[in-house]
């Protein structure tokens, strides 16, 4: 059955109306890709204790009380990681109503699952974020169908108008991005710098382009935490990439940034500001959709950063080559 996510959590709604307790949890790209669902129900639900946890944790640390009153949520692009499968499959067994993300249908993930939600992904720079953007719808229906969310009208129309503008704004970058290849192509490792909703686009961006991918070695930091440690390594020429989210964490970004300029590092930033977040979404769900842009835009960074380095973004030494680790 072809469902949505608003249809998916009103079925499970009236199946029990005393959930209580969301967890999203995966692997890699795709666990990240859940962040953005989860920073939203721990800064606006006042029902609902949340939690975002890597597939294999759960697996074998699972928390107490998950049971008939939590909602798991889970994801795997190709459908077919073990410890992901694990996690939906443990979860249904403690009797959670599970939805799992994937972009395989019919894959073992999805038929794992009690529910399941097939995304895009090869289409165009929007739908890599197609993800991303059903686990943020996943937790605005949470929150607005248990407990009502004053904002929800806003963050539909943010929605209806987010692929047009990603795609818009990733036909725009070459130029930037071009610039950004040719300064970093020789680097052999790079900071990367986020907070907030987008504090995981940094992750992933670290762990999966450039790590997994381009063979950098990238250090992820908090924005916050660029203070609180990490600014010591600011050097003159030190390679950072930041990303700049537009609401309320920005004066954290805002304050990366000064300090890094003020040091003369190798700073490139990614705002989306800059790239008109706000002509879609309002000052009340501004936050939640900064990590979608970002990540949109990002991709055509990572490309160009391939192709100056030639090193697709498909080559690995493990991934794909290895049946044991």
């Amino acid at each position: 059955m072809n469902m949505s996510p608003k249809s998916i959590i009103a079925d499970i709604k009236k199946k029990n109306s005393k959930i209580n307790r969301v967890i999203f949890t995966g692997c890699g790209a795709s666990m990240a890709d859940l962040y953005p669902g989860y920073y939203f129900i721990s800064h606006e639900s006042k029902r609902f204790l949340s939690a975002f946890m890597q597939a294999n944790e759960f697996n074998y640390d699972t928390p107490q009380d998950v049971g008939e009153n939590t909602i798991v949520i889970t994801a795997s692009l190709g459908g077919t990681t073990p410890e992901s499968i694990e996690a939906t499959k443990h979860a249904r067994e403690l009797g959670a109503h599970v939805i799992t993300l994937s972009h395989m249908p019919n894959s073992p993930i999805i038929n794992a699952a009690e529910y399941g939600l097939v995304h895009g992904f090869e289409e165009d720079y929007a739908h890599k974020t197609e993800k991303m953007t059903l686990a943020l719808k996943l937790a605005i229906e949470i929150v607005n169908q248990f407990e009502g969310y004053e904002f929800y009208e806003d963050a539909q129309k943010a929605f209806d108008g987010l692929f047009d503008l990603i795609n818009q704004e990733a036909a725009m970058v070459d130029p930037a991005a071009e610039e950004f290849a040719a300064r970093y192509k020789d680097e052999k490792n790079i900071y990367v710098i986020g907070s907030g909703a987008s504090a995981d686009v940094a992750y992933s961006t670290a762990s999966f382009l450039f790590m997994e991918m381009q063979w950098i070695s990238a250090p992820t930091i908090h924005s916050g935490e660029l203070f609180h440690g990490p600014f010591e390594m600011a050097l003159k020429d030190t390679p950072y990439l930041l990303f700049m989210n537009d609401g309320k964490t920005r004066h954290l970004d805002a304050r990366a940034m000064a300090f890094l300029q003020r040091f003369d590092t190798k700073l490139t930033i990614i705002d989306a500001k800059d790239h008109g977040l706000a002509s879609i979404a309002s000052k009340n769900v501004i936050d939640y959709f900064n990590p979608m842009l970002l990540t949109g835009v990002m991709r055509v960074y990572a490309e160009k950063l391939a192709a100056a380095r030639q090193h697709p973004l498909t080559k690995r030494r493990y991934m794909w080559k290895l049946e044991n680790y």
